[in-house]
């Protein structure tokens, strides 16, 4: 075991775990956060996605003491349901969601990419959200809100 130093949706936090435990047991066990998921373990799907440093990861396979020191933010970060983040607002308005299981990665990848890509294309933002896996059909809403932030940014 190791005490590590992490910051998390802005909340300083100080834990003592094994190091090469995977970020996303330390997200949901040890500080009870269920935005990310458990999906393959594999980091295929994407469910499990957070951001750290800008960049969308696969919390399933990153070792917890990679991202010490380093700010991660999950969805339970992003906004509230009294005051939701932007994308979120977008998803809500397109009613891009179904089931909601694959949300968190489809939401995380998404704020991610547009972040740094404000003007992306339709083409690029499809491309950057193929790795996230979601059986509910939804695609075009989901696509929809993207956009419908990433014009948001733009304005």
């Amino acid at each position: 075991m190791s005490t590590l130093n992490l910051t998390v949706n802005g909340r300083k936090h100080t834990l003592d775990v094994d190091p090469t435990t995977p970020l996303l047991y330390v997200l949901s066990d040890d500080l009870e956060l269920r935005g990310p998921k458990f999906g393959c373990g594999l980091s295929q799907c994407g469910a499990c996605t957070v951001i750290v440093k800008g960049q969308a990861i696969r919390s399933c396979v990153t070792p917890v003491s990679t991202v010490a020191g380093s700010e991660i933010t999950t969805l339970d970060g992003l906004g509230t349901p009294e005051k939701p983040h932007p994308i979120q607002r977008a998803f809500i308005e397109e009613q891009a969601m179904q089931c909601g299981f694959c949300l968190n990665g489809v939401i995380m990848t998404a704020k991610a990419f547009v972040d740094r890509n404000p003007k992306a294309s339709e083409v690029q933002i499809q491309q950057a959200m193929s790795g996230v896996l979601c059986r509910c059909f939804t695609h075009v809403r989901m696509l929809r809100a993207i956009k419908r932030y990433a014009q948001g940014m733009t304005a």
